[in-house]
């Protein structure tokens, strides 16, 4: 049994610990996998496993190790999660993030030599008001269809583009993108 306040730094996959890496880089190495788009799902799968636990997971128990995975990287809690609206881009808002998880934490994450991914996640649901915060919150109603108010429809002109998140294209979308951009040169 799990003591309240703990942070896990092993996860159970059909019955067995498995040691993972509990630091916030490994997340976001694996966000980062996820939003490839030269990468199939299974290569962006495997490259959650293998970059978040430190031993092999048999094949045959793969997919457990990947619900326990995705539980783990929403912060353990997979009930609160809303999988039809994007609001963050790790990549794209990384300065952003930084800034404002800086900020909640009162010194610059990044020079940590570990802060588990929980505390990380605990410190980005504090931010508070801000640029980051406006922004999710912009691109949650937007997601959700909701109607922005006065104001936020002025700062969603003077900056969409920061608020719209960028769609990544796989070396093949962008040939072909070019290929009909030069028919019209």
């Amino acid at each position: 049994m799990k003591m309240i306040g703990q942070l896990p730094a092993a996860l159970e996959v059909c019955g067995r610990l498995y040691p993972i890496r509990s630091d916030y880089r490994a997340a976001l190495i694996i966000f980062q996998a996820y939003s490839d788009p030269e990468l199939t799902n299974k290569e962006k799968a495997m490259a959650c496993i293998e970059c978040l636990y430190k031993e092999p997971i048999p094949a045959a128990h793969l997919t457990e190790a990947l619900k326990a995975a995705i539980w783990y990287l929403d912060g353990g809690d997979m009930e609160t999660r809303d999988m039809h609206v994007q609001v963050l881009d790790w990549e794209q808002d990384e300065k952003m993030i930084f800034s404002a998880v800086n900020k909640v934490a009162g010194h610059e994450v990044r020079t940590d030599d570990h802060m588990h991914w929980w505390t990380f996640l605990g410190y980005l649901s504090e931010i508070g008001e801000g640029l980051l915060a406006e922004i999710m919150h912009i691109r949650w109603k937007r997601g959700r269809g909701k109607q922005l108010d006065k104001s936020e429809r002025e700062f969603y002109r003077e900056n969409s583009n920061i608020i719209r998140i960028k769609q990544r294209l796989s070396a093949e979308q962008q040939a072909e993108n070019d290929y009909v951009d030069s028919l019209f040169d």
